[in-house]
């Protein structure tokens, strides 16, 4: 199983408090693990705030108060992208094309042009990633730890914050927060 391009979604009873309530895009999957960027827990850093520390003038009004989110427990220093593919996504330094609609780029150049109006029409911005080991995700999948489903830019991009983890579990027809944070065997 290979969950390049999946939302996984944290189980109510998943007790690690960096990952409660969870929705992470996976964006690379492989035998050596996997990467992935929470996109449900904003920071109380604002895109104005972030830019601004970076010495980016911010010429867009309009995206001042966008959050920034913290995408994981590794490198919470090192900014990352998750952008819509529909601007100059080709030409952004350091950009990984995950889909045909959706890229994670971590360089300065894209920051420059959201800053000036001319990056992507969509992006959310996190502060560190999610980080598994060789063979790590697989065995907190069949711990039951998460579910997983094909990512949905609308749920990425465009549904509020706090009902992101509800949406996507809702996609496989879940009401989770119907579910048991108990676990138990029969």
């Amino acid at each position: 199983m290979n969950l390049t391009n999946n939302l996984i979604i944290a189980m109510p009873g998943l007790a690690d408090p960096m990952f409660e309530k969870s929705v992470s895009f996976i964006c690379q999957h492989s035998e050596q693990g996997a990467m992935g960027l929470t996109i449900n827990h904003p920071t109380n850093i604002t895109l104005s705030e972030f830019l601004s520390q970076l010495d980016i003038p911010l010429t867009i009004d309009s995206l001042a108060s966008i959050p920034i989110y913290l995408g994981g427990p590794v490198e919470t220093g090192h900014g990352f992208i998750l952008h819509s593919n529909d601007s100059a996504s080709d030409s952004w330094t350091q950009t990984l094309r995950i889909n045909e609609h959706i890229s994670l780029s971590s360089s300065k150049d894209i920051l420059i042009a959201i800053a000036n109006g001319e990056g992507p029409s969509h992006f959310l911005i996190t502060l560190g990633y999610a980080g598994w080991g060789k063979g790590q995700i697989e065995k907190e999948m069949e711990e039951n730890s998460w579910l997983n489903v094909t990512a949905d830019n609308d749920i990425i991009f465009n549904t509020p914050t706090e009902k992101r983890w509800e949406s996507a579990a809702m996609k496989l027809g879940i009401d989770i927060n119907l579910i048991s944070g108990d676990v138990g065997h029969a």
